[in-house]
């Protein structure tokens, strides 16, 4: 398989704060004021910088001379008349999200009949949440149908074009679900006025062969989004089907009206797990209701809980009948953009510099809980090898043997070992 030159860049605007030697740095609250702190550092080989309280004229930023130690310079200033605080300077970084190194490992390796980059299979998300040794252990690989409401897909990505059903395009009310189609569009309407929907997606870096130009243009905000989702359900469950049902535009907005259409089509196509990326800020009773019926029909819904830092309820993830993903970060903790409570987020996911599949035969690596979300929605599918009888609340039960970490998280962070071995004991068949 032949790949493109790589070119990286991100979506969504990152601030830094540049490099310096703040371990030379000190901040220093002195009552007396410059003068005295000027006096103070001639005797102890320092040098004052800068004020940082305006007007107030007592706080300073201060440096070591030489080699001085900070920490015998930090002793030394808390002895002095009219010091009351000082501590060293801190070098701050606001949401760095560089790409992450996985998505440089462009090594081929065979991934159940298909070549895929290394860094996409062997990634920090995958060896979290124990995907390895769940397939390994218990050799399952994923069974049933996935429809992903979302942006559509890249029919013609070879990492899925195996696993790929022709799926629905109910922005054009047509056969075929490819988010391809967008790239002749000149605007993004959100279709017959109806409420608008966001993606969760937090950011992206995209790897492509045709760069920033087009893409971080804000019409093509979420192109690829599905893709993306599509190629983590593949990566945890590489036998399961997947229907794209796209509902979405390339700039991220759809329709309450699409949204519905695409869980009523995949109940009538026999899917099994709807995987859902996207969330409305207010109740909807025919939402609630398209759900209900779905879960009753045996579909399993799976949904991203949001991005925006807060406890808050959002849907579908906040319906009784939908299990609520999060997001979480390679250390366990709360993802900084996502929504979280207890009740209704039921487990987090990995979410954060995911490596996974992108349009044009190439990866990207996404944020947010919308890359959360497709783990889970694989791990269902993988549930699935071992009893097709799996419904949502056995699913979810199944699920709830995660990784604890706090009540944000609900039961806790996905370990799909865990998951699997939790079913296979309660149906016996493992």
């Amino acid at each position: 398989m032949r790949y493109h030159r790589l070119f990286v860049f991100l979506l969504f605007l990152v601030i830094s704060v540049s490099s310096v030697r703040a371990q030379s740095r000190i901040i220093v609250r002195d009552t007396l004021g410059e003068q005295a702190l000027k006096l103070t550092c001639s005797l102890l080989h320092c040098t004052v910088n800068e004020g940082l309280d305006g007007t107030l004229g007592s706080l300073f930023l201060i440096t070591a001379q030489n080699d001085l130690s900070v920490q015998t310079l930090l002793t030394d200033l808390l002895n002095q008349l009219g010091i009351v605080d000082a501590e060293p300077d801190q070098v701050l970084q606001v949401m760095q999200m560089a790409a992450p190194s996985s998505l440089y490992d462009t090594t081929p390796v065979n991934y159940y009949g298909t070549t895929v980059w290394n860094g996409y299979v062997a990634q920090p998300a995958a060896q979290i949440i124990n995907l390895a040794l769940a397939q390994s252990t218990y050799n399952f690989t994923g069974t049933g149908i996935v429809a992903v409401i979302d942006t559509g897909v890249d029919p013609t990505h070879p990492v899925l074009q195996g696993v790929l059903l022709q799926g629905r395009d109910f922005t054009r009310n047509q056969n075929g679900g490819s988010e391809l189609t967008d790239l002749s569009q000149s605007t993004m309407a959100v279709v017959n006025g109806a409420q608008p929907v966001q993606l969760n997606q937090s950011t992206m870096a995209v790897v492509n062969s045709t760069g920033s130009s087009t893409f971080s243009q804000p019409q093509y905000a979420a192109f690829g989004h599905g893709t993306m989702v599509s190629g983590i359900i593949h990566l945890v469950a590489p036998t399961a089907q997947i229907m794209p049902l796209k509902a979405f535009h390339a700039d991220g907005t759809g329709s309450l009206a699409d949204v519905l259409k695409a869980i009523y089509y995949a109940r009538q196509q026999n899917a099994n797990i709807v995987s859902m990326s996207f969330d409305f800020q207010t109740y909807s009773r025919e939402l609630a209701k398209a759900v209900q019926q779905a879960t009753d029909h045996g579909l399993i819904c799976i949904a991203s809980f949001g991005n925006d830092a807060q406890a808050i309820t959002v849907y579908p993830a906040g319906l009784s009948d939908v299990i609520g993903v999060a997001s979480t970060a390679n250390d366990d903790s709360l993802s900084a953009f996502s929504n979280y409570g207890q009740p209704p987020v039921w487990l987090g996911a990995p979410g954060e510099g995911i490596v996974t599949t992108y349009p044009f035969g190439t990866y990207a690596a996404g944020w947010g809980t919308s890359f959360s979300t497709p783990f889970v929605s694989g791990t269902v599918a993988l549930l699935r090898s071992v009893d097709t009888s799996l419904n949502q609340t056995s699913a979810a039960q199944a699920l709830s043997n995660a990784v604890y970490i706090s009540p944000a998280l609900g039961n806790g962070r996905l370990d799909i070992n865990q998951a699997v071995a939790a079913w296979c004991s309660t149906t016996h068949e493992c």
